[in-house]
């Protein structure tokens, strides 16, 4: 018998389909670009929550209603992966098999009562754990899960194979939903990326940093860590965000560092303390591409750079560092995509390569709309996340202006709580074990 404390809070899961309204890929083979196989190890998690006035008199039936009209825009979310007879490279038919919808239920809490839970540990349940294979060709790329809360209240999660596209691409894809909802509907097809012009060309000539080879997987896409890996979620208060950039600024400089930056510098400095200064001097910068396109197909667009500090980081100062990954970063993408056009069948993974920052600070995370609500608060995680880390920066909840930020870290279960200790007694952001 499994003890109430164990028990999952959410419970009922029920399991349907949505395919697009009419043909839409024609059964054609989407190319996948070397990005776009790069990531394919990883898996992006949102989770929306929103309050009972946004889905009042609404059923579940009335949220996948639009679903058929928008996944004739977002065509490759409904395909398969399929691998060439020829080379074993995988690439997507596009055969409308559709997306997979999740209804559950949690009778235990109030959507109030879940958030107040501050480090977020349980929003896992709150969006489906997906895993592409070992039956590849019968995979969904995309989950979506109503989760309705006690007193009224739901959460949306949303589960995305990032061989599909970034965390950018997935905002956009959900928000889109939300628009047609309201009878908002694009007057065109989107437009689909070149998947083999990058541009960011490189003339360096050596292997990636931010990249890193694992065992084959075959048809089952994900890898094993050697760590219990372990997420935990905090919020920085605008207020917080101004005592750090205060402190931590020279009184003379007049160059912009960015919150990114600067929370960014803290953990890389704090993380280096407690590993005793046994690194990591190499990390990874993931930011957006400005040059990507509005109302484009879901594309793996973001920026993977590396940055290498030639000092002891956690003797460095914080401004040293931050200014270090604003001015000194190494775009990779070019690399990364020379290695996977030499390489296509083999196994990478991006995020915990290197300790990764993943910069979601400009992303529209709270651009889906539910009867004109925005959502109260939206948490990103990732999936799929190597030995050495990921955390991701997130703007914060807009009912306290959006300045704040959210901090989302997958690490070691054991250097996270030492990790939680120092920004909490160093840094007062991050509760201590």
């Amino acid at each position: 018998m499994v003890s109430a404390a164990l028990e999952s809070p959410v419970s009922g899961r029920r399991l349907s389909s949505v395919v697009p309204a009419e043909v839409t890929g024609d059964n054609k083979d989407f190319e996948l670009s070397s990005m776009d196989l790069a990531m394919k190890l990883h898996y992006i998690k949102g989770v929306y929550f929103f309050q009972s006035e946004a889905v009042q008199g609404v059923s579940g039936s009335d949220l996948k209603e639009p679903m058929f009209r928008w996944l004739e825009f977002y065509f490759t979310t409904s395909g398969r992966i399929r691998r060439s007879s020829g080379t074993g490279r995988p690439f997507i038919k596009c055969n409308d098999a559709g997306v997979r919808i999740v209804e559950a239920h949690c009778d235990s809490k109030t959507i109030d009562e879940w958030l107040a839970t501050s480090d977020h540990s349980l929003d896992h349940l709150l969006a489906h754990d997906q895993v592409l294979g070992p039956d590849l060709g019968f995979s969904p790329l995309v989950f979506l899960q109503f989760t309705w809360f006690r007193s009224g209240g739901v959460s949306i999660g949303l589960s995305w194979a990032h061989v599909l596209g970034d965390a950018f691409s997935a905002s956009a894809f959900i928000n889109l939903w939300g628009q047609i909802m309201a009878g908002q509907v694009p007057p065109k097809s989107l437009q689909v990326h070149n998947p083999e012009n990058s541009e960011l060309p490189t003339s360096i000539c050596r292997k990636p940093f931010s990249l890193k080879k694992v065992d084959p997987v075959g048809d089952c896409w994900l890898t094993a860590n050697n760590h219990n890996m372990q997420t935990y979620s905090f919020h920085v208060t605008e207020k917080q965000l101004h005592h750090i950039v205060s402190t931590t600024r020279d009184p003379g400089q007049t160059d912009s560092i960015s919150h990114f930056e600067i929370l960014s510098s803290i953990i890389w400095h704090s993380l280096s303390k407690l590993r005793e200064d046994m690194g990591p001097r190499i990390v990874t910068i993931c930011s957006n591409n400005s040059l990507i396109r509005e109302n484009e197909m879901p594309t793996n667009g973001m920026i993977f750079s590396t940055v290498e500090a030639d000092f002891c980081v956690s003797k460095g100062e914080i401004t040293e560092l931050a200014k270090l990954i604003a001015e000194k970063r190494m775009p990779e993408n070019g690399l990364v995509e020379e290695l996977l056009r030499d390489e296509a069948r083999s196994d990478f993974i991006v995020y915990g390569a290197n300790l990764t920052f993943v910069d979601l600070e400009e992303a529209n995370l709270y651009g889906l709309e539910l009867k004109g609500k925005r959502p109260m608060f939206v948490n990103y995680t990732i999936n799929g996340v190597g030995d050495e880390g990921t955390v991701l920066i997130l703007p914060g909840p807009e009912n306290e202006g959006g300045s704040g930020k959210i901090v989302t870290m997958t690490l070691p279960e054991d250097q996270l709580a030492k990790l939680k200790n120092i920004l909490g007694h160093d840094w007062n952001i991050a509760k201590p074990t």
